[in-house]
């Protein structure tokens, strides 16, 4: 059986003999151009229309690539000011921040300068009991900042409640609108005394009961009430809101009616501590 030999042409002589073609083209080209010009326009014919189609491809696929590279270009520009954006926000919302403390502080100065002749220690509310209102709730002073049981609270315009607990450095307060309290008061106006209890349930509405005021005291819609002279815990004055809703009750002995809160009982961030306890009456004995 023969072996058949393999045909091996070397690409060094292929590319010669290609060189040697196009130089052989181009001078007859040039020695025999009139007689060629049929075979040029047949050519052109055919590679002409090719030409324009590869043009319009290339112009295609060169516009779709300056298309995505301008994509591209409004992706990164566009990430950028997003977070150029975030930056923005979150500047924004440290400021608003500042806003509010600065509020704050303004208000507790105000406060401050209203009891100028209290001594006060400012503190922070750091939790409270579950519900929408501050009813008791911690703050972040306690003994060792001289915080002791019985000091009245105060923020917004007026009283918020007492401290009933006083630990080391941390206090817990009463507010005025717990269930549990009871404040001594006063109708600014007329010195009428009454009685103002918290009520949860009625703070819905924004309001809380005003009992045991005289039958005969003249007394009207709007009127302040502070805190009373007879109030075993509660110094002297403190305004705690404004009264509404008068009415006699059935035994026509006593008026009932409602007052509002001089504080904003849903939103406590900032309060202030009288560190000055009322003196007991001379007819008092000391508790333990």
């Amino acid at each position: 059986m023969k072996r058949r030999t393999k045909f091996h042409i070397n690409p060094k002589h292929v590319l010669i003999a290609g060189i040697i073609l196009c130089l052989g083209l181009i001078g007859i080209s040039f020695r025999f151009g009139e007689h060629l010009t049929p075979v040029r326009a047949a050519v052109g014919s055919v590679f002409v229309p090719m030409q324009k189609g590869i043009n319009i491809v290339g112009s295609y696929i060169s516009g779709k690539l300056d298309t995505f590279k301008n994509m591209n270009d409004l992706l990164e520009e566009n990430a950028k000011l997003k977070d150029q954006i975030n930056v923005l926000i979150y500047e924004n919302k440290m400021l608003l921040q500042d806003k509010y403390e600065l509020d704050g502080l303004r208000e507790l100065y105000e406060l401050d300068q209203k009891y100028l002749d209290y001594p006060k220690v400012a503190a922070r509310v750091i939790s409270k009991d579950p519900g929408n209102w501050y009813s008791v709730f911690e703050i972040d002073k306690g003994t060792k900042d001289g915080l002791k049981e019985d000091m009245n609270v105060l923020a917004g315009n007026g009283l918020v409640g007492i401290i009933t607990e006083a630990h080391y450095n941390y206090s817990v307060v009463r507010a005025i609108i717990d269930d549990k309290s009871n404040v001594s008061g006063m109708f600014l106006k007329t010195s009428d005394t009454c009685m103002v209890r918290g009520d949860l349930q009625l703070m819905d509405e924004g309001k809380i009961r005003v009992e045991l005021i005289g039958k005969d005291a003249e007394i009207e819609e709007g009127y302040e009430v502070v805190t009373s002279h007879i109030s075993p815990n509660f110094l002297q004055g403190i305004l705690i809101g404004y009264v509404s809703d008068i009415e006699l009750d059935a035994s026509n002995m006593t008026k009932t009616a409602y007052l509002t809160p001089a504080v904003d009982f849903e939103h406590l961030e900032e309060v202030l501590i009288i560190t000055e306890l009322k003196e007991p009456r001379l007819d008092e004995a000391p508790t333990e």
